[in-house]
């Protein structure tokens, strides 16, 4: 009876870790939103955290954590416990390009557990209609003629708002000066009060402003136009061909995450990809649902992240 119980013990103490494991989530998870509350990183969150809940059947909380164009929030989970249950709404801006053009304290490859990427989103090229520009051609022509006099909102110096106008001036020859944000709606907003000229913003910020007629939109910043803004020609078509600058949110966990745990949130994102509703709810902010498998998603950083080290060396803008 002593050895069975022996046996009895020493076999909870070896299955107690993976048991605990499998039971994951057994409280409530952070999901960290690197930028300010209201723009299309937040509600594309907020989303994401409604449909995790309910296949997880435990809580899960949204953080906003702005700053630095998304770097603090990013940097905050990539530090954070790799138990689960800090996970990052992550964006292309501060995983791919950030830690490229300036010092971060993490590596976007080795700081982060990539989980799915869960939608992608175009900018739109937005101005006061105050100003006497109404084409991406007199957007051009007008900065020409007077450099250094449009100024132009972003999510911070980090974020893809930023290098999205930085690739922006370097192919079209022009100057425009900066003025950081903590989010994209707070951008966009600043376009409307007059506050800044333009902002090359997310899809999801721009349509509310369009529709009520609050600002002027003269291109999408996509390979092609976008189904909801179609008669918006593309940037690339109009003043710098090849122009291509498109934005992703994604689901990101700190490095060591357990793989059960990883498979476990990217199965359910799988789901939330196809199901209607969330299809929906994505496209009434402008963006298409997406899912990728971690290890592709992995492999897309990396090709990122080569592919932003080559171009923000070519343009001069590189830590």
């Amino acid at each position: 009876m002593k050895v069975a119980a022996g046996f009895i013990l020493g076999a909870s103490l070896v299955l107690s870790p993976a048991l605990a494991r499998a039971e994951w989530p057994e409280k409530p998870i952070t999901l960290v939103v690197p930028y300010a509350a209201g723009g299309y990183t937040d509600a594309v969150g907020r989303i994401t955290a409604r449909f995790m809940e309910t296949a997880l059947k435990q809580t899960v909380v949204v953080e906003n954590r702005a700053g630095g164009g998304g770097i603090v929030g990013s940097d905050l989970v990539s530090k954070s416990k790799p138990d689960g249950y800090t996970l990052c709404m992550c964006s292309v801006g501060a995983i791919s390009i950030a830690p490229i053009a300036q010092k971060t304290e993490y590596d976007p490859v080795k700081s982060f557990s990539p989980i799915s990427i869960v939608s992608t989103i175009p900018q739109t090229v937005i101005v006061n209609p105050s100003l006497p520009i109404k084409s991406m051609d007199e957007l051009v022509t007008y900065a020409r003629e007077h450099p250094g006099e449009l100024n132009f909102g972003s999510s911070g110096a980090g974020g893809l708002m930023f290098f999205s106008v930085a690739l922006f001036q370097s192919l079209t020859n022009t100057e425009m000066v900066h003025v950081p944000f903590g989010g994209g709606a707070p951008a966009t907003a600043a376009v409307v009060a007059g506050e800044v000229d333009l902002s090359f913003t997310n899809m999801t910020d721009a349509l509310p402003q369009m529709e009520a007629n609050n600002v002027r939109a003269l291109a999408v910043t996509s390979a092609e136009r976008s189904p909801f803004a179609a008669d918006l020609p593309t940037v690339s078509e109009t003043v710098a061909k090849g122009y291509n600058v498109e934005s992703w949110n994604a689901v990101m966990a700190p490095a060591g995450t357990p793989d059960e745990i990883v498979q476990k949130v990217s199965s359910v994102l799988q789901e939330m990809a196809k199901d209607k509703d969330v299809v929906a709810a994505m496209a009434n902010i402008g963006a298409q649902t997406v899912f990728t498998k971690p290890e592709e998603f992995s492999q897309r950083i990396a090709g990122e992240v080569a592919q932003w080290d080559k171009l923000l060396t070519e343009i001069g803008v590189k830590k």
